[in-house]
């Protein structure tokens, strides 16, 4: 697997539409390091055979965990497909972790739309790293943004 870690997390009325879109992107998914919450990475792993790390439940503290992780820079992107029109118990945790996405800069995605565009960057930067395109992402860049340079999946 490579060095790059995804965090991916979903609330309970929106795991199916993760799995499906976790089937959809199973070969850039693989290539990844993986940490998921405990139901949402066991369904990932069961269905689709992903080698997953998982941290406790969301609402018994995994959101926080992985909010630790990308305080310390382990977790360098996040796909949340979150279910904002059901209350969560464990909503300050879920506001956390959008905290430090936006204070750290990591890249987060909350819905289909946002994780297709995030994927895609990252399938940018796998290929990169597999010798089709040696070029620092963010070369030719005053602000290389999220995922540009010390984003590489390496």
């Amino acid at each position: 697997m490579g060095g790059f870690t995804l965090a991916l997390i979903a609330h309970d009325g929106k795991k199916d539409d993760l799995l499906r879109f976790a089937r959809e992107h199973l070969e850039l998914l693989r290539r990844l390091r993986l940490v998921a919450t405990a139901t949402t990475g066991s369904m990932l792993a069961a269905e689709l055979g992903l080698e997953i790390e998982r941290v406790a439940s969301g609402p018994q503290g995994g959101d926080l965990q992985i909010g630790a992780r990308i305080v310390t820079g382990e977790v360098r992107a996040v796909v949340f497909f979150r279910d904002p029109l059901t209350a969560h118990p464990h909503e300050p945790d879920i506001q956390a972790v959008l905290k430090v996405c936006d204070v750290h800069d990591v890249p987060l995605a909350t819905n289909r739309a946002s994780a297709e565009i995030l994927l895609a960057r990252l399938g940018e930067l796998a290929r990169g790293s597999a010798g089709r395109d040696e070029r620092d992402p963010g070369e030719g860049r005053d602000d290389p943004g999220p995922l540009g340079p010390g984003h590489a999946l390496a």
